[in-house]
């Protein structure tokens, strides 16, 4: 039977479920003027997330200072992040999905893949189906998604990525000569600007160039592993499977994947506490505490690295937490390779009320479940741009600037 994949990814998801929000309030529909999520517009720091197509012919760039977009468009409309907004619309377009696949993987916030192998005969014409997907995507939660219809997860999301918004695009294995192999080497998935830059200089500009080479010259240089796999990729071939996840949850975990290097501490631990703000608030909605946290970062060699702590007593304290990673962080980075993701993960969780009690009540810990449950309230009542922590509010383009725009922040199995 030949399998049947689809990847759905959401348009601009940062800046369309802000929108969607504000049109359910009655509020202007920000996706129709010039209007970015990120930054703060008084003080002109920060960068820019997520922009509209207004802001967009404004010259308005995904990753640029608030400070350089304003001048480019001195009428932007920005708004700050809201990740517990985010979170939300990320479940409910991903539960619309699995009503009709027997299998979804998240992949990232925004984006899922399903694997709808042998559903033709249930739902008939597939493309049909996808577009029904989205459309009640689009008149159930008002934000529209990009459908990539394939017959494996890699050919699917280059689908997806083709017009936006609000399309459906097929890139089955008959269609790969035709639609593939005439684009730029840059834009097939995992080429980053510098393995282009190696493949453009040996006089391999197009994917199709890339596809008809040998391996054995492509892993001369790029490398083994790497060459291997853009080759394939080139070819269209990709045999990993569509991952679904436990129900029951053993631990949480959170990533961020960075547009640029992240070359310094301070600019880690930025990132580290606003990871471990939103995946512990996360752990505490579901009564949870953690007896392990883990550190794991990406150098821009795609190697991963990890560490992990077990505690004597589980802990849901977001200061507890972001110290613990710090401290594994400075264990773990050589300080020269820069680093291009940093994640977190709590794990061994637990939801007893009977753990393990130090003899001494620690007034500091008291503190700190109080304020976390305060923070909590207020940002589950007002939203999560109602309050940010003090180190991750002062950050500036640091933090935001070394964002994707996205982050994944999942239960795990």
């Amino acid at each position: 039977m030949q399998r049947l994949i689809f990847h759905v990814d959401v348009n601009s998801a940062f800046l369309s479920w802000e929108a969607a929000k504000r049109v359910r309030e009655g509020e202007q529909d920000i996706r129709l003027i010039p209007a970015a999520i990120g930054g703060d517009r008084d003080k002109r720091t920060g960068v820019i997330l997520a922009k509209s197509i207004p802001a967009k012919k404004c010259g308005v760039t995904t990753g640029e200072p608030v400070a350089m977009a304003l001048r480019k468009c001195p009428d932007l409309f920005l708004a700050k992040p809201d990740f517990r907004l985010y979170e939300r619309n990320s479940r409910a377009f991903m539960d619309i999905c699995r009503k009709y696949a027997p299998a979804v993987e998240k992949y990232s916030i925004d984006e899922c893949f399903l694997d709808m192998t042998g559903t033709e005969k249930l739902y008939g014409d597939p493309v049909e189906l996808a577009r029904r997907i989205k459309d009640e995507i689009r008149d159930t939660l008002g934000f529209t998604v990009n459908v990539g219809v394939a017959n494996n997860k890699l050919l699917a999301k280059m689908a997806s990525d083709f017009e936006k918004p609000d399309k459906v695009h097929t890139l089955f294995d008959g269609e790969v000569q035709a639609k593939l192999w005439p684009l730029r080497t840059g834009e097939l998935f995992t080429v980053g600007p510098a393995t282009a830059r190696k493949l453009e200089q040996a006089g391999i500009t197009t994917i199709g160039a890339l596809a008809k080479a040998s391996l054995l010259s492509i892993q001369a240089l790029l490398g083994q592993k790497m060459g291997r796999q853009v080759w394939e990729y080139a070819n269209g071939r990709d045999e990993s499977s569509v991952l679904t996840e436990a129900e029951e949850a053993k631990g949480y975990s959170i990533s961020t994947t960075t547009e640029e290097d992240v070359v310094t501490a301070e600019q880690a631990y930025k990132i580290l506490l606003a990871l471990a703000d939103s995946v512990a608030a996360r752990m505490r909605s579901e009564g949870a505490k953690a007896y392990g946290v883990s550190v794991t970062i990406r150098g821009n060699d795609f190697k991963n690295r990890s560490h992990q702590k077990k505690l004597t007593e589980p802990t849901d304290i977001t200061n507890e937490i972001y110290k613990l990673c710090r401290s594994l962080f400075d264990e773990l980075w050589d300080k020269r390779t820069p680093l291009r993701l940093l994640g977190i993960g709590l794990l061994n969780v637990t939801k007893e009320e009977c753990a393990q009690q130090s003899m001494f009540c620690d007034e500091g810990k008291d503190r700190a479940r109080k304020l976390d449950r305060v923070v909590d309230d207020i940002r589950g009542r007002f939203g999560a741009d109602t309050i940010m922590r003090g180190s991750v509010m002062s950050s500036g383009a640091n933090v935001g600037k070394k964002y994707k725009a996205h982050m994944e922040n999942k239960r795990e199995g």
